[in-house]
C-alpha cells in the first residue's frame, strides 16, 4: 500500500504543480517614475559620477544614486527577475540589454520636474514618450514580452501644489494607455502610500491634506485602471503599496522596524544635518523616502502581484484538482484489484500518506 500512496502522491503532484505561481520570464524591464524608482538618473545628471558627495542625492549617506540607504525596489525586483535596467542618462556609455530605467527623482506625473522645475528632467508621462515616440515613428511595436512599471504622482501633491488627483491620475492613465497602444502587454502600476504619514507631512502640518489627496488618488487610479479590463491582450498588474505601508506602520515589530514615524536622516538629499547609526531600524530614511528594507518589501509585493496573475482562475483550479483526484482514485482501484487476485480474502488496511503542495 505504500506504493499506492506514492502513486497517488505523484498523480496529485503532477496535476497540482502547474498551480504553483512563478514569476513570468520577461525579456526586459522598463521603469517610469520618480525618486522612489530612480537608480541613478538625477545622481548622474548632477555630476555624481565625478563628485558623489555634492551630487543629488549625496553619496554617502545615500547609496549610489538611490534615494535610500541601499538598493531600491527596482534593484530587488530586477534581481528576482534576472534583469537589470540601465539608467537612461547613462545610455551613451552603456548598452541597455536588459531594459531601461527612465525614473527621475522629483518627476511630476506628467511633464517636467516638481522639485527642480527649471531642470530639463522628464515627468512620468514624458518618460514613457521617450521610449514610445521612436517606436511609433518607425512604425514598430514595443517588446510584448517585457515588463513595464509605472509609479508616480507623489511629487504632484507633496511639492507640486496639486489640489486634487484628477490631472495626476489622468497623466498616469495616459502613460499606461500609451504603453499599451505601443505594444506593451505586461504593465505594473503602483498606487501611493499614505502621504499624510510621511515625516515631511507631520513637519509641515500637511498630514490631513496629503492623506485626503492620497485617498482620492488611489480611488481614481483604481477606477481608471478598471477601464482597461476589456483589453484581453493587456496584463495589467496593480501593486497595492498603500496597504503595505499601513501594515508596516501598524505592525512595525513584525517587519523588523523600530521607528516608523521619524526619519533617519535629518535634512534632505542635498543638505545633510545628521544620520542615525542604524538606518535599517527605520521605515523612513529621510522625511520622504523609505529605507532599503521597505523597498525590499515593495519588490516582494510586486513579485507576488506578478505571480498571482500567472495562477489559473479558481474554476480552472478546481477542474484540475478534480481531474487529479479522479486519476488518483483510478490508480487506487487498479492496485486494489491486483492485490485481491494475489491474496484473496485478505483485508487491505492502510492509510494513504498525503502529499502537500505549497502554493
Amino acid at each position: 500500500m505504500k506504493k499506492q500512496a506514492v502513486a497517488v502522491g505523484f498523480v496529485l503532484l503532477s496535476f497540482m504543480l502547474p498551480l504553483k505561481a512563478s514569476a513570468a520570464s520577461f525579456t526586459k524591464f522598463y521603469v517610469f517614475g520618480d525618486s522612489l524608482s530612480d537608480t541613478g538618473n538625477v545622481f548622474t545628471a548632477t555630476n555624481g559620477l565625478v563628485a558623489p558627495t555634492t551630487a543629488i542625492p549625496q553619496d554617502p549617506p545615500y547609496f549610489q544614486g538611490r534615494f535610500s540607504n541601499d538598493q531600491v525596489w527596482v534593484d530587488y525586483l530586477g534581481d528576482q527577475l534576472g534583469l537589470k535596467p540601465s539608467p537612461y542618462i547613462t545610455l551613451n556609455t552603456t548598452i541597455p540589454n536588459q531594459g531601461i530605467n527612465f525614473a527621475v527623482g522629483g518627476a511630476s506625473s506628467g511633464q517636467g520636474n516638481a522639485v527642480v522645475p527649471s531642470a530639463p528632467l522628464p515627468g512620468v508621462l514624458e518618460q514613457v514618450g521617450l521610449l514610445t515616440q521612436p517606436i511609433i515613428q518607425d512604425n514598430q511595436k514595443l517588446d510584448p514580452n517585457a515588463l513595464y512599471a509605472v509609479w508616480g504622482g507623489a511629487n504632484d501633491y507633496v511639492f507640486g501644489q496639486a489640489t486634487n488627483a484628477a490631472q495626476t491620475v489622468q497623466n498616469l492613465s495616459d502613460a499606461v494607455r500609451l504603453l499599451a497602444s505601443s505594444g506593451a502587454k505586461n504593465i505594473l502600476v503602483f498606487n501611493l502610500p499614505d502621504l499624510g504619514k510621511i515625516p515631511f507631512a507631520f513637519a509641515t502640518g500637511l498630514s490631513s491634506n496629503l492623506t485626503g489627496l492620497t485617498n482620492d488618488h488611489n480611488k481614481r487610479l483604481a477606477e481608471e485602471l478598471g477601464k482597461f479590463s476589456n483589453n484581453s491582450d493587456l496584463n495589467l498588474i496593480s501593486v497595492d503599496v498603500f496597504s503595505l505601508f499601513n501594515q508596516i506602520q501598524a505592525n512595525s515589530g513584525k517587519f523588523g522596524f523600530q521607528d516608523v514615524a521619524n526619519p533617519c536622516v535629518v535634512g534632505n538629499s542635498q543638505t545633510i544635518i545628521s544620520v542615525c547609526p542604524q538606518p535599517n531600524d527605520y521605515l523612513f530614511f529621510d522625511s520622504v523616502h523609505p529605507t532599503t528594507g521597505v523597498h525590499k518589501l515593495v519588490a516582494d509585493t510586486a513579485l507576488a502581484a506578478i505571480e498571482a496573475k500567472s495562477v489559473p482562475e479558481p474554476a480552472i483550479n478546481l477542474g484540475i484538482l478534480a481531474l487529479g483526484a479522479f486519476g488518483a482514485v483510478g490508480v487506487l482501484k487498479r492496485q486494489q484489484k491486483r492485490s485481491a487476485l494475489v491474496s484473496a480474502g485478505r483485508v487491505i488496511d492502510a492509510q494513504l500518506s498525503h502529499t502537500t503542495v505549497e502554493n
